[in-house]
């Protein structure tokens, strides 16, 4: 392994290009590697983009714990199918397909069964920092120029969506999508979304194609017209105490997508009867622990959620093929990854950076 881009050998198809961090501490940087030839059952796919998530942040910097360098990050990958195993039935060469956070998992327990294997009872295999279920080797993302990924790990990206914007759908489009449908959420519900990031602005634009009322919470002042024109009919200023005494018993769904510690109980106060907040942001301290007594008095619930299944990702890229949903982006070469980083600690992005992998190729080009 090594950190220089070398010109591809012509007597290996599967050598791989990437940036990678070698340390915590390192900027990202070129790396190569192999990927495995396809077995019976896998998909070889060219990537042509991959969404930049704050989870890649987490794992390049060794925030999280576990992460195994050299590290490639990246989960949000479409590309084009450039070969397939001898089994493989669903997908063929040039079909344009996508791969979200999860690469296998054990496929046998009641989780897996049921098409709920981001809740794999033995532990799902991240596309990135994950461990094969074969090989026992660490994975690598998608801030590369290929992948090969299991047949049933891989999803259809439909002809509607830009596979551009589509990105993004593979983990903050699922995240949102999945705690609105297991809540049930359609016309004439109230749904609540705080943070207006990438997780957020996913959640307002699904939850007004589901038909529901939106009510945006933010700390920024500014953030009012953009979250109008997302789809949000209500923006409430958090840091506004009488604004959100106003919000008691007025939702019956919070989906709450900011990855930082809160307190939660004015938030909790504006659910109605039977109402629920989901926390699908990642903080990485614990929030205050909310008082009991909002929960008492109306029958509500906390909750978490994650990504969703393979079957719920599938139906929510058909979904947003149907309703012309997809994530606001700003694309950016390979090159650029470490400024973007900084700028996602800044949220200074609307609303998800998405790479451009022709960028990695034509280095690759230029160094050979």
């Amino acid at each position: 392994m090594s950190r220089v881009i070398l010109p591809m050998p012509r007597d290996f198809a599967m050598h791989a290009y990437a940036y990678a961090a070698h340390s915590a501490d390192d900027p990202l940087a070129p790396f190569t590697f192999e990927r495995r030839d396809p077995r019976p059952g896998d998909v070889a796919i060219d990537i042509l983009y991959c969404g930049v998530c704050h989870s890649d942040l987490h794992t390049a910097r060794g925030e999280w714990p576990g992460v195994v360098f050299p590290a490639v990050p990246g989960h949000e990958i479409v590309g084009r199918v450039a070969a397939v195993g001898s089994e493989v039935v669903r997908f063929k060469a040039g079909d344009m397909v996508g791969v979200g956070c999860m690469v296998d998992s054990c496929r046998h327990c009641d989780p897996c069964k049921a098409g709920l294997e981001q809740y794999c009872e033995n532990g799902m295999t991240g596309t990135y920092n994950g461990r094969d279920r074969t090989t026992g080797e660490n994975t690598y993302g998608g801030y590369s120029d290929k992948i090969t990924v299991r047949e049933e790990f891989v999803l259809s990206i439909p002809d509607g969506l830009d596979p551009r914007a589509a990105a993004p759908l593979l983990c903050a489009g699922i995240t949102t999508y999945s705690p609105l449908r297991h809540w049930k959420v359609g016309p004439g519900s109230k749904v609540g979304v705080v943070g207006l990031g990438g997780l957020g602005h996913m959640a307002v634009k699904l939850a007004h194609a589901m038909g529901a009322e939106v009510t945006l919470f933010t700390t920024s002042p500014g953030k009012e017209a953009d979250a109008r024109r997302l789809g949000a009919d209500h923006v409430v200023l958090s840091k506004d105490r009488a604004a959100m005494k106003g919000q008691t018993r007025s939702l019956d769904l919070i989906i709450n997508t900011v990855a930082a510690a809160m307190d939660l109980d004015p938030y909790m106060n504006a659910l109605a009867l039977d109402g629920a907040m989901v926390l699908v942001g990642a903080p990485a301290d614990n929030h205050k622990s909310p008082s009991i007594f909002p929960f008492l008095m109306a029958r509500r619930a906390l909750a978490g959620s994650t990504i969703g299944g393979i079957p719920e990702t599938q139906e929510m890229l058909d979904f947003c093929a149907a309703k012309g949903v997809a994530a606001d982006i700003e694309m950016i070469p390979i090159q650029a990854i470490n400024d973007a980083y900084e700028r996602v600690l800044k949220s200074d992005v609307k609303y998800r950076f998405v790479i451009d992998m022709q960028s990695l190729k034509d280095e690759v080009l230029k160094a050979a």
